[in-house]
């Protein structure tokens, strides 16, 4: 055992001798030349700033050191700053960086087993998104008198920094003996609004605006910076008059527009970007101009008044060819500044509210979107690839889509890309690397060109997630953002109908093995429920409310009394839950398996069963305020659903629930007097009363057959009228109409019978034929009429739950017992009977061969041959009187 656990402690040693991760082996010196090497970082996202210099060969300080926390982000080192060098980067130190820092300083450590040799581009780096938030060049220094630097001085970086508002600041660097200063404006404003930022007229005694000297700074309509110089005559926007001047927030150039241009408009822009919502601009001006007229002298030592103000900018027309400064909306102001002090009020970076500054595409069912590919310009989260995705044009926009929605896409990026919609951000056949990666759309066939493009359609549903990304399968990081929303209900689900009093919407969509519901108030409260069953009592409740934190809720329960203690909470098995308010709208939604898996005798929530082929009955309840612990009296509802709506689930419709038993208590007793009294007496009839003297029994027979074929038919159609309809589905209309269709042949038998054969001749085959026919089809439809009432006695009770239902089923068995237990004594009584007469020559019981062989439905012809044949034995008997 010795030597094996020598031999894998060895071979682990030697796997992680190249490992980046592993802490274990000792840090060599390798690399003295970056010692004391000073540099600021390069922002990229995330407003990223601060101050880096290496320590030694193990660990650098980081100072004055702002950034807008990410998911998983860490110090991250790779041998070139491209996407391919960078995305195949590695750790260098195990700390993570997943918070805001605000002007912090601290030491890092490197891994024991990375050195600075190894180390060409050191990063800040997020690894679920690969997002590059800011950079060191380690290649790119120089050493000057033992201390190395970077060779690029970064533009966002700047000595001071004075806040002007809650979202808008000026950076400043300024060195004395120099005419020149550098200003920085950074604001969390949108890309349509400008920043100014200059010096009012020293002078100025009401208006500190008018006279003063300002640049006006934004981003022009293809993201370009813009800085330029403006002098102010008038409190409005930059107005041309008839004689050809100018008067308001004009630039320079307007009032000196034959002067050279770098007399008039000194205002020279040095760099500008637009990142996370907050637009920048770095400028330069002299403090000293040759434009007397429309600039003014800044005295770096004195305290002097400037002026500042933000708002929205309307780009140049053909009638004024400049950017035209809007009203500032009350965003603007003025303090007193000496640019000499050393002034850092700026605590951490500026968090915009809204960080989307692509541009935005909305999905239109009607026109397809066409995806393209061309060099990347703007991509919003570097590092990225050379060419990324366009939609419509556009370099990857934000994608709007709503749910229920079909989205068209005409995809003509080339046969190199294939575009897939993703849960990764990442994308680039993210399924090797990312085992949870979820695909909703697209694949290895939506591909095609510009002369041949794959026209595909995706339609997101109600189980999309809120944000997912178009992405290429081969290629990472060439799409963006889809945002995915709600449109309305009636597109995101299959069905709706309205439910009770029209106060409450019920949606849904059916799958093979579950329903997703969806259910939305039409009046403001509190929370809204939900519930399967016929009444509050005995039924099964969702509830959705929002929680005190903002947060929807849908909790389900069983509902066994009309008291809060017989109100319990179950634990169905719902997914993609979601509950939300608008203006106190509450709506839920939910989707959950049609049969719950579990024991039905465990739990109660398990016997609640959604059969599509069966009505599913609805209610609902609203109130003001609903609880995840103890119920109370303040929770009872302050209004709720006045009747059951029978919710019809593959038709897609809905009727209310109306309380039908009267009218099915009137179409069973007409039913059961029908066959469970005249029809089976007219059988007894016909089989055990032919003994009784004339026609007597057949006319008992026809009488009871054609009563109780009427009741049927007025019970049938008395059903239907009331119940607007005939449904076949349910065993019980199945049973009633082989019932009727068997009561209604025997008429049409009896009319279709051969002719009875005479005394002394042989029944023809048809004869027997019908005779057979018409037994076994009373028979036949007799038991299935039986079957019908039990079925119906049992419908009635699934229906409605009645207690009655019960014993009422019971006492319908045993009555039908009791007329089996007389058909078997009257049949006993039959055999006896015969026995005798076959002993006895007797044919008391039965009557003769003549009767036993009578026409069982036309008495007439039987009548005649009776009274024919007394005649002639009176004929005989009289004869021998006469001699």
């Amino acid at each position: 055992m010795a030597p094996a656990r020598l031999f894998r402690l060895g071979l682990f040693m030697f796997l992680i001798h190249f490992s980046y991760s592993d802490p274990g082996l000792g840090c060599p010196r390798t690399n003295t030349s970056l010692l004391n090497f000073t540099s600021h970082f390069t922002m990229v996202q995330h407003q990223l700033r601060g101050l880096f210099s290496v320590i030694d060969d193990c660990s650098f300080r980081v100072s004055n050191f702002d950034m807008l926390s990410g998911d998983d982000v860490h110090w991250w080192g790779a041998v070139g700053d491209d996407f391919q060098n960078l995305t195949n980067g590695f750790l260098i130190s195990d700390s993570n960086l997943n918070q805001t820092y605000k002007n912090d300083s601290f030491i890092v450590h490197l891994l024991k087993n990375v050195t600075w040799d190894q180390i060409k581009v050191l990063s800040i780096w997020d690894i679920p998104t690969a997002s590059n938030f800011g950079h060191i060049l380690l290649s790119n220094y120089s050493v000057n008198g033992g201390v190395s630097s970077s060779n690029t001085e970064q533009p966002t970086m700047f000595e001071n920094c004075k806040v002007l508002s809650d979202n808008y600041r000026i950076r400043w660097s300024f060195k004395e003996g120099e005419n020149m200063i550098d200003i920085g404006l950074e604001a969390a404003i949108g890309i349509q609004d400008y920043m100014a930022f200059g010096w009012a007229n020293p002078n100025a005694s009401s208006s500190l605006m008018v006279g003063g000297d300002v640049a006006v700074t934004g981003f022009e309509e293809d993201g370009m910076p813009f800085a330029r110089d403006y002098y102010i005559t008038k409190y409005s926007e930059c107005m041309i008059n008839e004689d050809g001047t100018v008067q308001g927030v004009c630039p320079d150039s307007m009032y000196k527009g034959t002067d050279p241009i770098g007399l008039v408009n000194n205002t020279k822009l040095v760099y500008g970007h637009r990142k996370d919502g907050v637009s920048f601009i770095r400028y330069r001006r002299p403090l000293r101009s040759n434009d007397s007229n429309y600039d003014l002298e800044v005295d770096p030592m004195a305290n002097m008044i400037v002026i500042w103000a933000t708002g929205l900018v309307k780009p140049p027309d053909s009638l004024r060819p400049f950017y035209l400064p809007q009203n500032h909306g009350g965003s603007y102001g003025h303090l007193r500044l000496n640019i000499s002090e050393q002034v850092n009020d700026c605590l951490g970076p500026l968090d915009a509210k809204d960080k989307e500054d692509q541009d935005l595409v909305i999905a239109d069912k009607k026109e397809p979107l066409v995806i393209s590919t061309a060099p990347a310009l703007h991509y919003p989260n570097p590092p990225n690839p050379s060419k990324v995705l366009y939609i419509n044009k556009k370099e990857a926009p934000l994608l709007r889509v709503e749910r229920g929605v079909p989205v068209k896409f005409s995809i003509q990026a080339g046969h190199d890309v294939a575009l897939y919609v993703t849960s990764d951000p990442i994308g680039g056949n993210a399924t090797l690397r990312n085992m949870s990666e979820t695909i909703y759309f697209g694949g290895p066939e939506a591909e095609g060109v510009q002369a041949d493009p794959a026209e595909l359609v995706w339609a997101p549903d109600r189980n999309t997630p809120d944000l997912v990304y178009y992405q290429s399968l081969y290629v990472p990081k060439m799409g963006w953002k889809v945002q995915v929303v709600d449109g309305g209900l009636p597109d995101m689900y299959n069905n709706s109908v309205s439910l009770d009093d029209q106060q409450v919407m019920f949606f849904w969509t059916l799958s093979e093995n579950s329903i997703s519901i969806a259910a939305r108030g039409e009046k403001k409260s509190g929370y809204l429920a939900i519930g399967f069953g016929r009444g509050m009592v005995n039924s099964y409740i969702y509830v959705g409310w929002v929680d005190d934190s903002g947060i929807g809720r849908v909790n389900t329960y069983w509902i066994d009394g009309r008291d809060a203690l017989d109100v319990h909470p179950t634990k169905e098995n719902l997914t993609y839950v979601r509950c939300k308010s608008e203006n106190g709208i509450i709506t839920l939604e939910f989707t959950r398996p049609l049969n719950p898996s579990c024991d039905r005798n465990a739990r109660p929530e398990c016997n609640n069963i959604i059969d599509p082929s069966t009505p599913l009955k609805v209610i609902w309840a609203m109130g003001a305020q609903w609880s995840d612990d103890h119920l109370s009296v303040r929770n009872m509802h302050f209004v709720t659903s006045k009747r059951p709506m029978s919710v019809l689930l593959m038709r897609g419709s809905a009727e209310a629930e109306e309380d039908l038993r009267p009218v099915l208590a009137v179409h069973g007793f007409m039913m059961f007097l029908a066959w469970g009294i005249l029809l089976p007496g007219g059988i007894l009839a016909a089989r055990y009363l032919k003994h009784v003297k004339d026609d007597s029994w057949y006319r008992i027979h026809v009488n009871l057959q054609y009563s109780g074929l009427a009741i049927v038919f007025l019970g049938f159609l008395f059903a239907v009228a009331e119940l607007r309809g005939l449904n076949l589905d349910s065993l019980h209309v199945k049973f009633g109409m082989v019932a009727i269709l068997l009561a209604v042949a025997q008429p049409v038998n009896a009319y279709l019978r051969p002719k009875k054969p005479g005394p002394g001749e042989e029944a023809c085959s048809k004869r027997v034929i019908w005779e057979y026919s018409h037994i076994i089809i009373g028979r036949c439809a007799i038991v299935v009429g039986i079957a019908a009432l039990i079925s119906g006695m049992k419908h009635l009770g699934e229906r409605y739950g009645d207690e009655n239902v019960h014993g009422l089923s019971w006492a319908l068995i045993v009555w039908f017992l009791i007329g089996a237990l007389t058909v078997i004594y009257l049949e006993y009584r039959e055999i006896n009977s015969k026995r005798s007469r076959i002993s006895g020559r007797s044919n008391w019981v039965l009557g003769n061969g003549e009767e036993e062989d009578a026409d069982l439905l036309n008495p007439s012809r039987q009548m005649t041959d009776k009274v024919s044949h007394s005649s002639e034995r009176m004929e005989i008997q009289l004869e021998p009187l006469s001699r």
